[in-house]
């Protein structure tokens, strides 16, 4: 497990496949989701918590995520990146303000904000993936319907990946 908390894991096409795997998740193969690899794959694992990320050349990484709290708040399927944030602001959707009407209603770019350091927008209304500026919801359900990451990693991820990039929520 203390291997998930390190920086990014990199996956050469060219390894030799695993036999076994000690660290819990499972990796997926990125043809059993999509037809090419376009200008990148992001396809998050809501069950293992793990998020890998393929870059159009085809190398791979995986990062350890937070996912939503529960499936009724987990969407799932495909989509892209949309619009990439290097200072996320935030403000609670409709739904969170239901279900706690206590949350500020808005969050400046800082180290208070819930979005971390950079977000990347999915087609879907409200949904992210960013960073969190609380490393203890990595490897957790503890988001409202987002992918989490180390602040570290997100830069890396944002970084890495154009707006256009498939996404896969499974």
């Amino acid at each position: 497990m203390a291997s998930l908390a390190a920086p990014s894991v990199l996956w050469a096409q060219q390894a030799a496949p695993a036999t076994r795997n000690i660290s819990s998740f499972r990796l997926h193969d990125w043809q059993d989701h999509f037809d090419t690899l376009g200008k990148g794959i992001l396809l998050s694992d809501t069950i293992t918590k793990v998020l890998q990320h393929w870059t159009a050349d085809g190398e791979m990484r995986i990062y350890p995520t937070s996912v939503p709290m529960s499936d009724e708040l987990t969407r799932r399927g495909y989509t892209e990146i949309v619009f990439k944030d290097n200072a996320p602001d935030w403000a609670p959707t409709p739904a969170m303000i239901e279900r706690d009407p206590s949350l500020p209603r808005y969050v400046s770019p800082g180290p208070d904000n819930p979005l971390g350091i950079r977000a990347m927008h999915l087609g879907w209304q409200y949904y992210r993936i960013h960073g969190t500026n609380d490393t203890r919801k990595i490897g957790r359900k503890s988001s409202n319907g987002c992918i989490g990451l180390y602040n570290e990693h997100i830069v890396e991820v944002f970084n890495r990946t154009p707006v256009g990039t498939q996404v896969k929520l499974i």
